[in-house]
Formats: structure tokens, sequence, C-alpha cells
């Protein structure tokens, strides 16, 4: 059976798709390319945001209009909390979060999956995520313990719950198998795994299992609450295949305004935990999260988070503009902030984060830096690829029209800055792990 995938949202809901894809896969299923015609459609829904939501049901039509034959099986976060709209779409299964994992099986037992028609040895496992096969999402953790006052995950996706190592270690070893060179983990609440089992420095031994045990080339770890770290965690950035990139989502760099949201941190924590950061982990990038326009965010407010912000040269910003979120306590706060008022601090924390974005990059002018290279595209009598430094950089090269960088990773010499990354100059055709740190905290 042919069947589409599709998925709107956060790094964890690729790492689900990709599992699906693999899975299917595995039973001798067709996995279709972008433009292919599908027999079944399963689409994976989020609702981290209005927009979100927005997209996840408009997808739902495009679905029907680009294959008006295929059955179409809904789940994720949005399909959770709204699950009458989709119904009432003519969607012909819709799938809970819980039993996500078990989403073949139940695709099967409703009688819409018909046989394979492919030996398994045969399918090849084609999701959104991986189409280069260069980077692999594993969700290692679902739900959330924390009740952030903005967040609605935490309702779509329930407690708090961990994979076994066993089970992840398996995973790591298959995407292997398929050629991937980076395994990046993820999770809702990705720093309190193991936590559930009993082991409050789940991730920190995870790490050191997948580390120790299989041979990835390069592992990433997604976001991480500030709260669940400290000093000792960061001892696992000592092998030069765990890839120096923490995403610490920080979302105010306001005290008054963090309290308000319930985040369990302070500009003091945060501060002191990223200097720590810094002095364990040579040329570290640190990326964030940064919510404008809370409600109750005064200009005074967000003018003390635009410093803070500033304050931390972050290497990156994410930045939303609040999006309320019906069942969340901050939908009934009062001050709300007008969208036109929001949309300008929106504007101004964007350009902070183009210029420091930039001056991060610009430190690594005329260093030699390792790069994944996962994309390509025509550039004059050449082709122009695009890859990942281990800290995140977005670096792009250019070589002759029959040169194949895709999923190799080569010494590069990075020799300007550019809007969104940097341009490198492949030194030679060496491909292979190095580490390339400087031995000097960025500060």
């Amino acid at each position: 059976m042919r069947i589409r995938l599709e998925t709107i949202g956060c790094r964890l809901n690729i790492g689900e798709i990709d599992a699906m894809a693999r899975r299917l896969a595995a039973a001798g299923h067709r996995i279709a390319r972008p433009g292919e015609r599908a027999e079944l459609c399963i689409l994976n829904t989020c609702t981290v945001t209005s927009i979100a939501s927005k997209k996840s049901r408009q997808l739902i039509r495009q679905l029907r209009s680009a294959d008006p034959g295929a059955a179409i099986v809904v789940t994720g976060c949005d399909a959770e909390l709204a699950p009458q709209e989709f119904l009432a779409a003519g969607v012909d299964l819709l799938v809970s979060n819980a039993d996500k994992d078990r989403l073949l099986e139940l695709i099967q037992s409703s009688g819409i999956l018909r046989e394979p028609d492919l030996d398994p040895e045969e399918a090849t496992p084609f999701g959104p995520g991986e189409s280069t096969r260069t980077r692999a999402f594993l969700k290692v953790q679902d739900g959330c313990d924390n009740r952030c006052a903005f967040c609605v995950i935490t309702i779509a996706r329930g407690a708090g719950r961990s994979l076994s190592a066993e089970s992840i270690l398996n995973e790591v070893r298959s995407v292997r198998r398929l050629g991937y060179q980076e395994v990046v983990l993820s999770g809702v609440h990705l720093g309190s795994y193991g936590h559930d089992l009993g082991d409050n420095r789940g991730l920190q031994s995870l790490v050191k299992r997948i580390l120790d045990e299989t041979d990835v080339p390069r592992l990433r770890l997604s976001s991480l609450e500030p709260w669940d770290l400290d000093a000792a965690f960061f001892d696992v950035y000592a092998s030069p295949r765990l890839q120096p990139h923490v995403h610490l989502p920080l979302q105010s760099g306001c005290d008054a305004t963090l309290r308000r949201m319930a985040r369990r941190t302070s500009n003091r924590e945060f501060s002191n935990l990223v200097a720590d950061l810094r002095s364990s982990v040579p040329d570290v990038s640190v990326s964030t999260d940064i919510i404008v326009g809370f409600p109750g965010e005064s200009e005074e407010e967000f003018g003390q988070s635009l410093a803070f912000v500033e304050e931390m040269v972050f290497s990156r910003l994410h930045v939303f503009r609040y999006s309320r979120r019906e069942g969340t306590p901050a939908a009934d706060m009062p001050a709300q902030v007008p969208g036109p008022v929001a949309q300008e601090r929106s504007r101004r924390m964007h350009q902070l984060g183009i210029e420091l974005e930039r001056g991060f990059n610009s430190r690594f002018v005329g260093c030699e830096l390792e790069v994944l290279w996962e994309t390509s595209e025509e550039s004059g009598d050449g082709l122009r690829w695009s890859g990942l430094t281990p800290n995140y950089i977005r670096v792009t090269a250019t070589t002759s029209p029959d040169e194949d960088l895709l999923n190799r990773i080569t010494t590069t010499s990075i020799t300007e800055v550019v809007p969104g990354g940097v341009v490198g100059r492949i030194r030679n055709s060496e491909f292979g792990i190095r580490d390339y740190r400087r031995g000097e905290a960025i500060r």
C-alpha cells in the first residue's frame, strides 16, 4: 500500500512521523515521495499555537484534494484537543496521542490498511524529516509535568513518561543501518528523561550509553529546560560526538513575567547555568525561545527581557508572539497585550536575534569546522550545498556539479558571514569525525 506521511510542528512530531515511516516500511508498505499519489494519508497535527492548529486543519483539505480516494488517519496534539472538528472533516480514523505508538496496529485492525505489496527488504522509509537521510529525530520521552501558564501541550500530551533505554539504543542502531550520520534526541520535556523511572540523572546516563554502545557519529539533544540541568550534566559534552549546541528555552528575560508564566527559573539562575555551560563546553552554541506579548507584559517588562536576551549573547532566537490557548491559565489572565503592540515587540526581538546570530557566527570566520551536508541546488556551473556544523551554524558551499556531498561530513573553512549562516570552502575530500573545537569558551 502506498502511504503518504505528513507532519507539522516540533522535532518530536518529526521524530514520531519518521518512526512511523520506518515501521510501515519494515512491514512492506511503500512510503510516498513528494508528488506521488497515495492510498492512505497519515497526518500528525500540532496545536502549540493557534496558527499551528489552523495549518493542521488546512492540511486535511489539502490531502483530500491531492489524493481524493485516499483514506485519512489523523493523530497528534490538535486532534487530541479538538477531535470533533477532525471527525466532522471526514477523516477515516482518529488516533489519540496515548495510542500513537500503536498507530500501525490500530490502522490494521480498522481495516483501512491493506496487505503490503513489497518485501520488507525492498521497502524504503521516507518521511518529511528524513528525505535526505542525514539526521534522525528520535522520540525518547513524551508528556510533561510542568505547568507553564501559556502551554497547552501538557494537556494534549499528558504526564511525562520515558521510553526504555534498550528500545532507544535499538532505534539508534536501526537508523545507523539506514545511513543516518546524526541522531537528535527529542521529547516534550527531554531533560526529565528517566525521572518517571526513578533516575534523576536519566538523560545523562542515556547519552553516555548511546555514545558507549553505538557508533553514531553525531548525537544532538533538542530543547532542554534550564531547571533540569546543573554543571555536572555538561560533563557529557566531553565527547566530541555529542554536538555542542544547547537549546535552553528562556521565554522571557523579565523575572516578573517568568513568575506569571510559572517558569521555574529566574534571570540569575539562568545566567549562572549558561556561564557553567560556556565554561565547560568550548564554542558551544546556546539558543533559546522567547515569547513576547504575554499577558501583563508592560513596556518596561519587555525592555528588561530585551536587555537580558542581549546580555546572554544567544547564538539564535526563536521568537513567538503569545498565542492565547483555551484551557491554559494565561488565557484568562487580565491585561492581554494588544496584537499591534505584540507585533512591534516581536519585530524588535527578531532584529536583536539577527544581530546576535551574526555576531556568534562571525567568531568562526577563518576557522575550520566539520559540516554534515544535507541538501543541494544548482548554482551557476556547480552545486550549492547546505549543511550544519556541530554547533548548529548553517553553512553553504559551492562544488562542481558532479561532487556528491549528501550525508557526508567534511572539514570546511568558514570564509564569511551571510544572513542566516556562513559561507564555507571545503578543504579536501577527507570525510570523518574530528574534534574541531578551538579550546576557548565563548563568553
